[in-house]
C-alpha cells in the first residue's frame, strides 16, 4: 500500500473524528487558564491529607512530638494551595459559563479552608475505623500495621476525604478521589454515601457501596459485598431519575459476610448478620441472622 493511501486513510479518520456529531457529549471545551482537575495534584492532596491525619505513617517520617506542629503547619499550607487550585478547576468544570476568575478563586479559597477546618473531626472518626479494623482482625499486630497495610483503611480514608468535599458542594473532585482508591484497592465507595464511625472492611476486594447508602456505627463488611440499587425508575422520557434514595440502609452493629448482595432502599436492622453469598431485597429485622438454607 502506498504512502499516499496511508495519508488518505489518516486524513479521512481525522475528518470523521472532528465532526461535531461524533464527539457530542464527549468534548470539554478548553478555556485559557481554566484546566480540568489534575489527577496528579489530587493524589498529592490525598497524600498530604493522610500525612496530616496519620502523622509519621505518611509524609515526613522524621516527625516527632516536638516538631509535629511545624510539620503539620507546612503540610496544611501546601494542602490549602493545592485544594484552591483543584477546587477552582472543579468549579470551572461544573459551570462552563462561569467567567469571573476572582469570584471562583475566592469561592475555592473558602471551600478549601472549610475542608481543612474539618480535618480534626475526620481524624477522630478515622481513629475509630482503625480501632475497629484492629479489634476485628486477630491477625493485626498493632494500629500501625492497620494504617500502613490495610486496603480498607486506605479506601475509607479516601472516602472520608471525598465525602467532606462533596458535603461542601465541590463537584467532580470527590468522585475522582474515591475512584483512585477503587483502582488501588478494589473497594468502590461512592462519596455520597453516609457512613458512621467504627466502620471496618475486612479484605475488601470487590466491595461496592452506592451513592445513597446510609451505614450506621460499628458496621463490618467483608470482601465482595454489594450495597446497590435494585432498579432505576425512569421519567416520562425514559431517562433514569437522578438523586433518589435507591440503596440500602444498614443500622448500627450490622455484619455482612463475603459476596452478599443487598439491593434497593431496604433496611438491615440493628445487630443483624447477613451471611455470605446471599441475595437480599427485603427488609431484615434487627438482630436477625440471615444465612443460606441447607439442602435437605
Amino acid at each position: 500500500m502506498s504512502s499516499f493511501t496511508y495519508t488518505h486513510i489518516l486524513t479521512k479518520a481525522v475528518d470523521e473524528l472532528s465532526e461535531s456529531n461524533s464527539y457530542k457529549g464527549l468534548f470539554h471545551q478548553h478555556r485559557e487558564d481554566e484546566p480540568l482537575p489534575s489527577a496528579q495534584a489530587l493524589r498529592q492532596i490525598v497524600d498530604l491529607t493522610r500525612a496530616i491525619l496519620f502523622p509519621g505513617y505518611y509524609g515526613n517520617s522524621t516527625v516527632n512530638s516536638r516538631t509535629i506542629n511545624y510539620h503539620i503547619g507546612v503540610e496544611v499550607e501546601e494542602l490549602y494551595e493545592l485544594l484552591v487550585s483543584q477546587i477552582r478547576a472543579g468549579l470551572n468544570f461544573a459551570d462552563e459559563e462561569t467567567g469571573c476568575g476572582n469570584q471562583l478563586c475566592k469561592e475555592a479559597g473558602r471551600l478549601a479552608s472549610d475542608f481543612i477546618s474539618r480535618l480534626p473531626k475526620m481524624r477522630r472518626i478515622l481513629a475509630t475505623d482503625v480501632e475497629a479494623a484492629y479489634n476485628g482482625d486477630p491477625a493485626a499486630t498493632c494500629f500501625g500495621e492497620v494504617i500502613c497495610c490495610y486496603p480498607g483503611i486506605k479506601a475509607i480514608s479516601n472516602y472520608r476525604i471525598a465525602h467532606e468535599l462533596k458535603l461542601l458542594g465541590v463537584p467532580l473532585i470527590p468522585r475522582i478521589i474515591t475512584e483512585m482508591a477503587h483502582s488501588e484497592t478494589g473497594i468502590d465507595i461512592h462519596p455520597g454515601a453516609s457512613i458512621g464511625d467504627h466502620f471496618s472492611i475486612d479484605h475488601g476486594t470487590g466491595i461496592v457501596i452506592g451513592e445513597t447508602c446510609i451505614i450506621g456505627n460499628h458496621v463490618k463488611l467483608y470482601q465482595g459485598v454489594t450495597l446497590g440499587a435494585k432498579s432505576f425508575p425512569l421519567d416520562e422520557e425514559g431517562n433514569p431519575i437522578k438523586g433518589i434514595a435507591r440503596h440500602p440502609i444498614l443500622e448500627d452493629d450490622v455484619i455482612v459476610y463475603s459476596n452478599a448482595t443487598i439491593l434497593g432502599r431496604i433496611t438491615i436492622g440493628r445487630g443483624a448478620t447477613i451471611g455470605g453469598n446471599i441475595w437480599v431485597t427485603e427488609d431484615v429485622p434487627a438482630d436477625t441472622r440471615l444465612v443460606q438454607k441447607r439442602k435437605e
